[in-house]
């Protein structure tokens, strides 16, 4: 049950080329917010569509694939795990942040080759 603990996977779109850098240790990182949908009934039997953002962060070769691979749209699946940290705003408030920290990247849908 160990391998279930704090495991995410997600498939859905990107909602804009990932922000992708290169931090100070030399290692590279990849910021995207994913769209995910879900189709329901509602009690009066109408078809609801819902979507839901999610923010991700992905670091080195998962980082690499997104940036050279994917753009605004572009369908993958994720596998990471969920990570929370906590900072201090500019004007002293004390702000919380929920993130999927991505481990695995799969391409769905077709490549978008950036040289």
């Amino acid at each position: 049950m160990n391998a279930l603990r704090n495991k995410v996977q997600l498939i859905g779109r990107l909602g804009a080329k990932a922000d992708y850098r290169t931090l100070n240790t030399g290692t590279t990182m990849a910021r995207f917010r994913l769209a995910t949908n879900e189709s329901y009934k509602n009690a009066k039997g109408e078809r609801v569509d819902e979507t839901y953002w999610h923010s991700l962060v992905a670091f080195g070769k998962a980082a690499d694939i997104i940036h050279k691979y994917t753009d605004k749209g572009s369908e993958i699946g994720i596998e990471g795990k969920l990570v929370s940290k906590s900072y201090e705003d500019k004007s002293g408030e004390k702000k919380f942040v929920t993130e999927v920290q991505v481990s695995e990247v799969l391409l769905m849908g077709e490549r978008v080759s950036k040289s």
